[in-house]
């Protein structure tokens, strides 16, 4: 069974352009995805087909208009929940990308210019999702950081379902550093266990290189855990690790 994704957006053909590449792409060709790209402009009136109008109270820039919105979501009926894509919103992150992926469906609104009636996120989205304290020109690049999230969690559409499981985040950790060939490069070599050849060793290897990762860049995230356990502390020492806790 694929997922349902639909995206509402006056750029369609800037969010299916990127939707038809690369991983996201191939998955939407083979139907483990389902995306529709919904032109809000196709909601709006007139030959000009106008979908924002200055803002009540003054002040600079245009402000995304609630009737060419509300038309085109109505005209299309997407699969909830529908998410406007905002900086105020719900902070996006991986154990909502399982959310999303486990629901069977959902949609996502781009906003521009200033902003978006407020009207809009009162009476017509079921919430905001924001991926950053940033600002940025539109919703167009945050949705697309979503569907890529969310995508390749679906079944069916990474070529290695272990890679997921294993990658930053899945456990609350980021992920632990990776090498290819060759092993000795300009006389930077990969560490030595990782070409033994024992399996339960490079597991062993890969878990406190993990955590040391995470320990040293994201704190945070060790904290949100409870910290490290007694046992992740000697898995640590272990591996000559122990300098990062």
């Amino acid at each position: 069974m694929s997922l349902r994704a639909e995206v509402f957006t006056i750029f369609p053909d800037l969010v299916r352009t990127w939707c038809q590449a690369s991983l996201l792409g191939k998955a939407w060709r083979s139907g483990a995805l389902d995306i529709a790209v919904h032109d809000l402009r196709a909601g709006a009136a007139g030959p000009h087909r106008s979908v924002d109008d200055s803002p009540f109270g003054g002040g600079a820039g245009m402000v995304l208009a609630p009737e060419p919105v509300f038309a085109a979501v109505e005209a299309a009926l997407p699969r909830r929940p529908l998410y406007l894509m905002g900086p105020g919103g719900r902070r996006f992150d991986q154990a909502m990308a399982h959310e999303l992926a486990a629901g069977g469906g959902f949609s996502l609104l781009c906003g521009r210019y200033e902003g978006v009636d407020q009207r809009v996120a009162d009476h017509l989205v079921d919430g905001e999702l924001s991926v950053g304290d940033y600002v940025l020109a539109g919703g167009e690049a945050a949705a697309v950081v979503v569907l890529e999230a969310v995508g390749r969690l679906v079944p069916g559409v990474m070529g290695n379902s272990s890679s997921a499981a294993e990658e930053s985040f899945a456990e609350g950790l980021l992920e632990y550093p990776q090498y290819t060939r060759p092993a000795d490069f300009r006389g930077w070599s990969v560490p030595e266990v990782l070409v033994s050849g024992h399996h339960q060793r490079v597991a062993a290897w890969r878990r406190a290189a993990s955590l040391a990762r995470t320990l040293q860049r994201r704190p945070d995230l060790i904290a949100a855990r409870g910290g490290l356990t007694q046992a992740e502390k000697a898995l640590l020492a272990e591996h000559g690790f122990d300098q990062v806790t």
